[in-house]
This record gives C-alpha cells, sequence and structure tokens, in this order.
C-alpha cells in the first residue's frame, strides 16, 4: 500500500468540510491529513505555498493541484478509476485547467461558507 499524506487549511470551512467527507470515504485510513492551520506536524514547504494550492505527498513525492486531488482518489477505493484515469497526461491536464479555474473562485466560495457557518 502506498503512502499519502495531504495537507489542509483547518481554518477554511470549506476545507473543513470537504476534508470530513474524504476522511469518511477514507474507511481504510490510507491517508494522513494534516491541517496546516494548528502548526502541528511538518510543513514540506512554506505554510503560504500550502495554503495556495492542495499539496499531497504520495510515496515521498510533492505533488500539488489536481495531481494532489487524483493521488487523493486513488488512496479510496470508491474514487480510485479517477485518480487512475488522471495519471492519462491529457485527462490530468484538462483536471488541472479545471482546478486552476476554480482557485479564481474558491475565495468567493469561501466567504460564502464562512457566512453560511456562521449563521447556523
Amino acid at each position: 500500500m502506498s503512502t499519502l499524506e495531504v495537507w489542509f487549511d483547518g481554518d477554511c470551512p470549506l476545507c473543513r468540510s470537504e476534508i470530513a467527507l474524504l476522511r469518511r470515504l477514507d474507511r481504510r485510513g490510507a491517508i494522513v491529513f494534516t491541517d496546516v492551520a494548528t502548526g502541528q506536524g511538518g510543513c514540506p514547504i512554506d505554510r503560504a505555498d500550502l495554503l495556495a494550492r492542495f499539496h499531497a505527498c504520495e510515496d515521498g513525492r510533492m505533488v500539488s493541484g489536481a495531481e494532489a486531488f487524483a493521488a487523493m482518489w486513488r488512496a479510496i477505493p470508491m474514487l480510485a478509476p479517477f485518480g487512475r484515469l488522471a495519471r492519462n497526461p491529457r485527462v490530468l491536464a484538462g483536471l488541472e485547467r479545471l482546478y486552476v479555474a476554480f482557485l479564481r473562485v474558491r475565495p468567493w466560495i469561501q466567504r460564502r461558507v464562512r457566512r453560511r457557518s456562521r449563521s447556523r
């Protein structure tokens, strides 16, 4: 079994809810989730860089963006076919374009999620 660690921003409600879902899907415990906001655990790169894009370390190799998501999908049996499909360079390039587009709207989504979570 490969080793996989992912870093996430525990101060972000959007990130917390996404990671909570992924933890439920990761029934085998194949993924180590590290909250960058707590300051615990080693940050392999600059914290600001970790917060700017999604990062993972798969078998000792750092990956980010769509490639990090694909690595995480491969570790979860239900999502593994999508992760394997992303090994195709064209598929991965398309997913990376989608991820970059998402990064442009992420601040807006985060603001909405924060407002929504405060109103509860």
